[in-house]
């Protein structure tokens, strides 16, 4: 009998793990069928518009992305169960306390070892993504020296931020009591809050070259239509993104008197000063109608579900021994409860992502509709169509599909709105 909870919750969560790889899979096969069947001739709306060459070559790279991530899947779902019911947490959290007893120390080496095991077991994914798939179409722009620049960088910063925020966590664990998760969100929203102020200025460019803004037109036409709409900025700039992508951007980063706007070299030297205006005003856009703070609101009312129920699942035995863990008896888990729920709850959140999707979706047909009425849509409409090919995004994705994981409305929908507008 003390083993049926610790049973039932390794059913549930083998069920939805086995659930989700059955929907991704035909989800990723659905797409690829739809996307190949209707690569051979571009669709009426965009005839005039896209050429074939250009349609074919974004229907290829998608389904190259598509075959790629149907590996991507497999191997996440295997290195999820190797964690969990095969062992390897509890493999590593055990050598951990035998080579360094309980404690503080344990714990952050548990979550640094972790950390480093899990990057480098996504390494061999990432290459190929960039070097064979990004380069093989024309769009990865950086040398092998720059990609492992940007990677020992990358993990300097989450090693020099990281680990005192998870040192923080487990002590507010440890110390404060059963209300230790109310504790644990207010650090992690007011951290939140403090990379968007420190992430424009201190972080960004160890990455990127952020020049001012030269160009007097664009400029002028920026200045101008940020004012129409009652935006302020503390500066325009432009982003050495051609560095490492043909991909073409545009987007505003950080809060309050960290606000500025930041444009890819590659958006600027493709689109005329009349489309760049226009997809600013689609940002701004986002911004009139505050779907930051509402977003930002959500993920911090998520944050606080997730971490309530957190604080209840530490503490039940079948929680650790359900997902292939045995908990410390004598000292605390809370390095152990931290990684299996951020191990496990992708899996349960993931069949209630079409909601998330859905909505965002809205933000952006709102987005369009408020950059309508600032700019001449036919402008957006024209710089959308130059990013779809620059970008090689297919025409003609699986409606199920786009359900369940665009962001973005496809372009035939966005188009056909602003065209109606």
């Amino acid at each position: 009998m003390t083993d049926k909870p610790e049973f039932l919750f390794t059913f549930l969560f083998a069920l939805a793990l086995l659930s989700e790889l059955a929907i991704r899979f035909w989800l990723a096969i659905r797409q690829t069928r739809h996307v190949a069947k209707h690569s051979h001739a571009v669709p009426p709306a965009f005839i005039s518009r896209i050429g074939l060459q250009a349609h074919q070559k974004a229907a290829n790279y998608t389904l190259a992305k598509n075959r790629f991530s149907l590996v991507e899947i497999a191997f996440g779902a295997a290195i999820l169960l190797g964690w969990t019911l095969l062992g390897g947490l509890d493999g590593l959290n055990r050598s951990l306390v035998t080579v360094m007893g309980h404690g503080i120390g344990q714990q952050l080496a548990l979550f640094f070892g972790f950390a480093m095991i899990s990057a480098l077991l996504q390494l061999p994914l990432s290459i190929y993504h960039t070097f064979v798939i990004e380069q093989g179409f024309g769009f990865n722009k950086m040398t092998p020296k720059l990609w492992i620049q940007d990677q020992i960088k990358g993990a300097l910063i989450a090693l020099v931020i990281g680990l005192p925020l998870a040192a923080l966590i487990l002590w507010v664990m440890s110390a404060t009591g059963p209300w230790w998760w109310l504790w644990a969100w207010c650090i992690w929203t007011g951290f939140n809050l403090m990379l968007m102020f420190i992430y424009p200025s201190f972080i960004a460019p160890l990455f990127n070259r952020f020049q001012p803004l030269e160009d007097a037109e664009i400029k002028d036409r920026v200045n101008a239509l940020m004012k129409r709409c009652g935006f302020s900025a503390k500066g325009l700039f432009v982003m050495d993104g051609s560095r490492r992508s043909a991909h073409a951007n545009a987007y505003f980063t950080g809060f309050g008197s960290t606000k500025r706007v930041v444009f890819y070299d590659t958006l600027l030297a493709r689109l005329t000063p009349a489309e760049i205006d226009a997809v600013l005003a689609h940002e701004l856009g986002h911004f009139k109608h505050r779907h930051i703070p509402k977003r930002m609101l959500s993920l911090f009312g998520m944050s606080l579900a997730a971490l309530a129920l957190l604080g209840w699942l530490s503490t039940r035995q079948w929680f650790y021994a359900g997902l292939g863990v045995n908990p410390n008896l004598s000292s605390p888990n809370d390095a152990l409860a931290l990684i299996l729920f951020m191990l496990t709850i992708p899996v349960f959140s993931f069949f209630i992502s079409p909601v998330f999707a859905s909505l965002s979706r809205r933000h952006e047909f709102e987005a369009d509709n408020y950059a309508a009425t600032q700019t001449d849509g036919r402008e957006l409409a024209n710089a959308l169509l130059k990013l779809i090919e620059d970008n090689a995004s297919t025409l003609t994705p699986d409606p199920l599909y786009v359900a369940f994981y665009y962001s973005h409305p496809p372009a035939s929908q966005r188009l056909a709105r602003l065209t109606s507008a």
